[in-house]
């Protein structure tokens, strides 16, 4: 295991962190919040901005991060990590301030509904909203010609779902050209042997995984829809996908159907660009800069810069 990761573990266990199963929702939240909110100066994006896009009985809120407000770049839509369940935009804005900068795009963080206040397919409505908008409205932003969907882990799930949906509704449908996915959720089910060899010990739990998936599905039926299960998607849709850009890790419950994923995107005929970190754990890319004790695992800079050569090229 890469040493960072392996410190952080030991930390983490040095501290008493508790078992997200034993906590309540708020309590989670407020455990992964304090993680991932570290009291430190941000990397510098020349224009940070929030707005609310108005939605039927709702507003879905978003952070937008431009490198470079003089010129309009291509637009990126990310939806963060945290189990459907946890995370906003500030646990994960690190993320999106590296996206923007390695990636010359502007980056829309997408602050969408989390369960089991909001069940599913709450998210899955907020994240294609939140796309769909970007692309009808890119002038607003300041972004350009270019749009491509990005997400970590539970955001990872999404982003796929997106850019399923978006195929599959010929009508006012975006045009997304990438996408780009962090370890993503692609499956309910828990009977892959990553599942068996990461169950414990490495941050995220098959524990941690079917206590996230409860608080997110209305019940164990919606997992097998295919806004859930996204592995799931005929061959009809995973062909007209846009090129996927596919980061796994090795000590991942998740890692054998993020596999699959790309396997059959690959099958399907979709160029899928693949680099797996053998040595490291999931949720890794938010894991530069960390809360105190917490040291930060330095391969997430390596991971943004390649995210970030992905985007550019996508959009070139």
């Amino acid at each position: 295991m890469d040493e960072d990761a392996s410190e952080l573990l030991e930390t983490l266990e040095d501290e008493g962190a508790p078992d997200l199963t034993h906590l309540s929702v708020e309590q989670a939240r407020a455990l992964l919040g304090d993680l991932f909110t570290p009291d430190v100066e941000p990397e510098p994006v020349a224009a940070v901005d929030e707005r609310k896009i108005r939605a039927y009985a709702r507003d879905v809120r978003v952070r937008t991060y431009d490198p470079d407000p003089e010129t309009a770049l291509p637009a990126v839509v990310y939806f963060h990590g945290g189990g459907w369940v946890a995370g906003n935009l500030d646990t994960h804005d690190t993320v999106a301030r590296a996206l923007a900068i390695e990636g010359d795009c502007v980056v829309v963080s997408v602050d969408y509904r989390k369960g089991p206040e909001h069940p599913f397919p709450a998210a899955v409505e907020d994240a294609y909203l939140a796309t769909k908008w970007v692309g009808e409205h890119p002038d607003e932003i300041g972004a350009g010609e270019g749009l491509a969907v990005a997400g970590e882990s539970a955001g990872g799930n999404l982003a796929t779902v997106v850019a399923q949906l978006a195929v599959e509704r010929d009508v006012g449908a975006p045009e997304i050209d990438h996408q780009l996915l962090f370890y993503p959720v692609t499956d309910h089910a828990f009977d892959t042997r990553s599942y068996e060899e990461n169950a414990d010990g490495y941050f995220l739990t098959t524990r941690g995984m079917i206590w996230f998936w409860n608080n997110y599905l209305r019940d164990d039926m919606d997992g097998a829809n295919l806004r859930a299960s996204p592995l799931r998607a005929p061959e009809a849709t995973l062909a007209e996908l846009p090129p996927a850009t596919l980061f796994t890790c090795g000590y991942d419950p998740l890692r054998d159907e993020q596999f699959a994923y790309g396997k059959v995107l690959a099958d399907a005929g979709v160029p899928v660009s693949h680099t797996h970190y053998d040595d490291m754990i999931h949720d890794f890319a938010n894991m530069r800069r960390l809360a105190e004790p917490f040291s930060g695992v330095e391969a997430a800079a390596d991971l943004h810069e390649r995210a970030g050569d992905a985007l550019q090229e996508a959009f070139e």
